[in-house]
């Protein structure tokens, strides 16, 4: 089977796809093949799941890209919600806030405060148009009144080398392809988007606790060509007992 997947290999829907994959093979018996195809904030992929043939061996990893795209691009050759039919949804995750360990900004104040003080001297990175990185980014330059210049990559991975390199400052990331760079002490969490706090990370605030009101988050889902039959959507694995 083949899931397609918007964004290059190393970020987190690529984590995410290949471990569902595996789950999934383990308990249908078929091999699930990620393909990265990527391109226009996710569109190059959604299309070819669009025009893949409707019998269950193509499947789409859906994001927040698939819904914020519907307002970003006038002429799409599909229309998302009639062309791609949902099969489950997968899980939700917060982004988190990261700089470069050399950045002068230690917290949210002082990063909105450098923002003020620069104004467009501030790189934001992002795995892509429309994607929630991006969304993220742009909703906290809205709430704090700062401004940024966006720099879309192909992936989380490229723009996360910019930042460790200085190319660019900031980034609104998945929390799987960044999460070590912190622990090692080579980026800066600020923040977390989601309003309460993570696990894995205890020690980092919420945007929410400087900016009320603030929330973003991603999400992953799988989609797949419609017209496909009822009878392969909602095709169940069998449980470790069965």
């Amino acid at each position: 089977m083949h899931w397609f997947v918007g964004f290059t290999a190393g970020g987190a829907s690529d984590i995410f796809a290949r471990l569902m994959g595996q789950w999934l093979s383990d308990r249908l018996g078929q091999q699930f093949l990620i393909e990265n195809r990527t391109g226009a904030g996710t569109n190059v992929a959604t299309e070819a799941v669009v025009r893949a043939a409707p019998d269950g061996y193509t499947l789409l990893l859906s994001s927040p890209a698939n819904a914020i795209n519907a307002t970003l691009y006038d002429r799409l050759s599909f229309n998302f919600i009639r062309d791609i039919a949902p099969v489950a949804s997968l899980a939700r995750a917060p982004n988190v806030m990261l700089v470069s360990s050399a950045f002068p900004a230690k917290t949210i104040a002082e990063f909105v405060a450098y923002a003020k003080a620069n104004p467009n001297k501030v790189n934001m990175a992002s795995s892509g148009v429309g994607a929630s990185s991006h969304l993220s980014g742009e909703l906290f330059k809205m709430m704090a009144g700062i401004d940024m210049v966006h720099i879309p990559y192909r992936g989380a991975p490229q723009a996360l080398t910019d930042i460790l390199s200085g190319q660019v400052q900031v980034i609104f990331s998945t929390v799987p392809p960044a999460i070590e760079h912190v622990r090692a002490g080579r980026l800066r969490a600020l923040a977390v988007t989601t309003v309460n706090r993570l696990d894995v990370l205890p020690d980092i605030p919420s945007v929410s606790e400087f900016i009320l009101g603030y929330e973003s988050s991603a999400w992953w889902g799988v989609g797949a060509p419609r017209n496909t039959p009822i009878a392969i959507l909602d095709k169940h694995p069998p449980t470790s007992a069965g």
